[in-house]
């Protein structure tokens, strides 16, 4: 009898054997670099040998044939895609293959440049709700108007600091619009734990560990305490300076295509709240 945990095992398993014979059997041996064969109605099997898959991606012959057959074994990343690279797989496929290996799907970061223009208009179109994109450092890579009147405005912050987690724990003037702020602030650093933890050689995440530590003696103190904690639905309160108290719902969204990338929405709670966020946006009467 299997435990709970060893039928989802088994069937992701069963997948990824299946997923490496449909890939395996597209191809013909031209396609990676191979010699035809000098009689092609003597290849037993459509497309490419389990032994010139082995011989392409430098695994043996024993273990790649046990991995398609779905037996109970581990591969390793660097492994896993070598075989994505023998099989010529597309971004789409390379985190298919990852997802199915039990690996990390996000290997591949957004190029930023390329996608900040729709990603401005996405958050310019959630307007009049609060809204910001942060790729996977929580650098800020585009923000509305809404974002600046009402929460700040990460122009302000140095390039090298145009970052949420600056933001939160160095900025004074949001500190004090923000009713709970400590809340608020362990929760970001919570997420922020869980990141670096996935990629603790990233030098950004050095570099921002290293700076934020010393700029924040809150931070440094809960940085030791190691955090863990994954988003949770949350209404966050602001004393604005000119409309007065808010109450913002909190939403985070990943765009299908930029898994990499976090897309924060925060919205009046109530319509009240909703009125006055506009008001604030509306050119003065003349």
């Amino acid at each position: 009898m299997t435990n709970g945990h060893e039928a989802p095992r088994s069937a992701r398993r069963a997948e990824l054997a299946a997923f490496l014979r449909a890939q395996r059997a597209r191809l013909r041996p031209a396609d990676v670099g191979l010699p035809e064969d000098v009689e092609p109605s003597l290849r037993r099997t459509p497309g490419l040998r389990r032994e010139e898959v082995a011989q392409l991606s430098g695994v043996g012959v024993t273990w790649y044939t046990w991995l398609e057959q779905g037996r109970n074994i581990s591969a390793s990343e660097q492994v896993i895609d070598a075989l994505a690279r023998a099989l010529l797989l597309d971004p789409d496929q390379r985190r298919h293959l990852r997802g199915l290996a039990g690996l990390a799907t996000t290997s591949g970061e957004t190029h930023v440049g390329d996608v900040l223009p729709r990603l401005q208009r996405l958050v310019d179109a959630a307007a009049p709700n609060i809204a910001s994109i942060y790729d996977v450092h929580l650098d800020y890579l585009v923000w509305n108007t809404p974002y600046t009147r009402i929460r700040n405005d990460p122009v302000r912050l140095p390039d090298d600091r145009r970052n949420l987690l600056w933001m939160m724990f160095t900025d004074a003037e949001n500190r004090a619009r923000m009713v709970r702020w400590e809340p608020a602030a362990r929760a970001v650093l919570s997420q922020f734990r869980a990141a670096v933890g996935q990629r603790p050689d990233d030098p950004r995440f050095v570099m921002l560990l290293a700076e934020l530590t010393d700029a924040s003696p809150e931070f440094r103190e809960w940085w030791a305490e190691y955090p863990i904690r994954d988003f949770r639905p949350a209404t966050v309160k602001i004393d604005h300076p000119q409309i007065g108290r808010l109450d913002l719902e909190m939403f985070q969204l990943r765009p299908v295509e930029h898994p990499d990338l976090l897309m924060v929405l925060q919205v009046p709670a109530s319509q009240d709240h909703l009125q006055r966020v506009t008001s604030l946006l509306s050119p003065p009467v003349t």
